[in-house]
Order: structure tokens, then C-alpha cells, then sequence
């Protein structure tokens, strides 16, 4: 039975945190894979500020050397909002004999009990806390791995680029390249 690490966002854009996070749990955890899934509208947040191409495509180039990663546009293709649960169910479907884990910041871990269905949720997949500055990733039902915490967001890449201030080391060259060529938010 194959062991999959979820690591789901709006990835607006990618940044090295998430590579860190994706590599650290896929390790200590022992999985074999982590699957990438960016999100097109989130239930919890605003819609991303960049296209849904444009956020797989700088996903692709952010994780394309390690060959343990892999993308996955199963919520990107859809058109409503994104419900962790339909799409645990749908890949569950898809593949019954893989075991998932779904691996969240701690400031979600926070927010895990508000999740749409989260009852039934638990019972499919196993949730693993990754810590992040300023949030406890303690919950009931939720495994802990410790990562090295970078007190870095997407959120603050974009505002950055806007001001016209260096984020060039936040990301994978390519990435930081994408973005530049794409002139994306604002560069």
C-alpha cells in the first residue's frame, strides 16, 4: 500500500516553506510520495490573485526536481469551491489501496474543527501538523512533525513584489523566473 502525503493550497505563489514542509513530512513520516493539489477557490480564504495555470505551472517548475513530488489539478479543474472531503473521496475512488495523509500548517490545524464534514473526513484520511510561527499545531487527531519554520507566505511574497522588494531567495529560481517573464503580481 502506497503511503501519499497531501499538501494542499492556493500556492499564489509556491515558495520554498511548502518545499521544506513537502520534503520533511514525506521523510519523517516515511511516505512515498507527496502530491501537490493546488486549490482553485478555497472554502476559507478570497479567491488567488493569479490565474489557476499560471499557479500550476509555477508549481510544476517548484517541485520538478524532486522526484518524490507530483502535481495533482483535481480541484483546479473544477469550477465551484473546494471541499477537502469531496476531493479525499474522489481520490480514495480513484485509488482505494493508497493510504493519504493531509498535511496542514498549524494555523489550520486552529481552523480543523470549523472544516466542512470534518467528522467524516477523520475517518478517511490521517492529519499531520506541520508547526508555523505565532500558532499551536496540538490537536486531537492530528500528528506532529517538526519542520524548520520560515516565517515565510505566499501573502507576503505577493506584497513584497508589489513594493518593488527582492524576493528572489523566497523560491526556486525557476519560479522566481516564471514570475518575472509572467510579470505576475505586479513584478
Amino acid at each position: 500500500m502506497k503511503k501519499i502525503g497531501i499538501l494542499g493550497g492556493t500556492f499564489d505563489p509556491p515558495h520554498l516553506g511548502h518545499l521544506i514542509i513537502a520534503e520533511e513530512v514525506r521523510y519523517q513520516m516515511q511516505l512515498d510520495e507527496i502530491w501537490f493539489i493546488p486549490t482553485n477557490i478555497p472554502p476559507h480564504k478570497k479567491e488567488a490573485s493569479t490565474d489557476k495555470q499560471h499557479r500550476v505551472n509555477m508549481l510544476k517548475k517548484a517541485t520538478e526536481s524532486n522526484r518524490f513530488f507530483s502535481i495533482h489539478t483535481i480541484e483546479v479543474e473544477k469550477e465551484e469551491k473546494s471541499y477537502t472531503i469531496h476531493t479525499i473521496k474522489e481520490l480514495k475512488s480513484i485509488y482505494p489501496r493508497y493510504e493519504f495523509y493531509f498535511i496542514i500548517g498549524a494555523d489550520m490545524v486552529e481552523y480543523l474543527p470549523k472544516w466542512h464534514q470534518i467528522e467524516s473526513l477523520q475517518k478517511l484520511i490521517t492529519f499531520i501538523g506541520v508547526g508555523r510561527p505565532g500558532y499551536s499545531e496540538e490537536a486531537e487527531g492530528v500528528i506532529q512533525v517538526n519542520v524548520p519554520q520560515l516565517d515565510l507566505s505566499s501573502s507576503m511574497i505577493r506584497e513584497k513584489i508589489k513594493n518593488q522588494e527582492p524576493v528572489q531567495y523566497f523560491m526556486t529560481e525557476n519560479v522566481y523566473q516564471y514570475i518575472k517573464e509572467n510579470k505576475l503580481y505586479g513584478s
